[in-house]
């Protein structure tokens, strides 16, 4: 196993409450993230180092582009769209007290399968659905307590998937008809090591994950063996992601909340260059 230490840079120096959700938009090069407890999407551009913050009037859980431009956001109450000319409205809603939207990431066929947790994370409260262009919403798991990581191999034969109390990466086979099926453990985190949280797939098929109150990020060969691990000084690691213009900067995004003492770059948007080579992802079909 290659062990890799803090080799990484911050890309953008903030005290976000739950940072989470990194995603690279080729379309304007330009990277996503979201603090989601306090309703805020960023965008970093790499390139000039210009950023904005967009304020949801909702918790949002995760932001994704849309193949005709704008954005597709996972939110408290449901699925929303954010058309270019910057009008919002509902694809999909379903509010459930006590409930909000948490990780998503988008298919090969463009569907988005978004997760739910509930605030008090109780057992079993949480879903994986997917959501198709024309608002249609298909439930994939509906005993799930924290959704978290979601990705597809590279030939989009396989998905991944995170509940992350159950410190299992699992792996799922995908069926011709794009549904998943043959879900099994890919990964194990061990006691001590953190929790599974936000993961991304690289051109390899080896699977990326952030772990939460672990201090790093871990990369896991298709057949499951551990080979590589990046620590870092910020205990709650909650997602990575591939970007820039060749896609070989691994993004992760970090936490404060529930620290007593946070570091410094606690809830700040690092950057570990050329970490490897990620997999372009399919914009939203909606």
């Amino acid at each position: 196993m290659k062990r890799t230490g803090t080799a990484f840079e911050v890309a953008v120096h903030e005290e976000a409450t739950l940072g989470e959700g990194p995603t690279w938009d080729p379309a304007t090069g330009r990277l996503l993230w979201l603090d989601i407890l306090n309703s805020r999407v960023h965008t970093h551009d790499p390139a000039t180092g210009r950023r904005t913050v967009r304020r949801t009037d909702q918790h949002v859980g995760a932001v994704k582009p849309r193949a005709g431009g704008g954005l597709v956001l996972n939110l408290r109450d449901g699925i929303g769209l954010l058309d270019p000319d910057d009008t919002f409205r509902w694809l999909y809603r379903e509010p459930v007290p006590g409930r909000r939207g948490n990780d998503a990431a988008v298919a090969p066929d463009g569907s988005l399968w978004a997760g739910t947790m509930r605030y008090d994370e109780a057992r079993g409260g949480g879903t994986l659905t997917r959501y198709t262009g024309d608002g249609t919403a298909e439930t994939v798991l509906d005993d799930v307590t924290v959704s978290n990581g979601t990705g597809w191999s590279p030939d989009g034969t396989l998905m991944y998937y995170a509940d992350t109390p159950t410190r299992r990466i699992d792996v799922f086979d995908v069926t011709a008809d794009g549904r998943v099926a043959g879900r099994r453990p890919l990964a194990t985190i061990e006691d001590g090591a953190g929790f599974p949280d936000g993961l991304c797939v690289d051109a390899d098929g080896c699977v990326w994950v952030a772990l939460w109150d672990g201090g790093a990020v871990r990369r896991y060969t298709p057949s499951g063996d551990l080979d590589r691990v990046i620590t870092l000084p910020v205990p709650r690691v909650t997602a990575c992601a591939f970007g820039g213009p060749d896609l070989t900067d691994l993004y992760l995004t970090t936490a404060r909340v529930g620290l007593p003492d946070p570091h410094p770059l606690a809830g700040s948007l690092l950057v570990v260059p050329d970490a490897g080579r990620g997999v372009a992802q399919p914009a939203f079909a909606g």
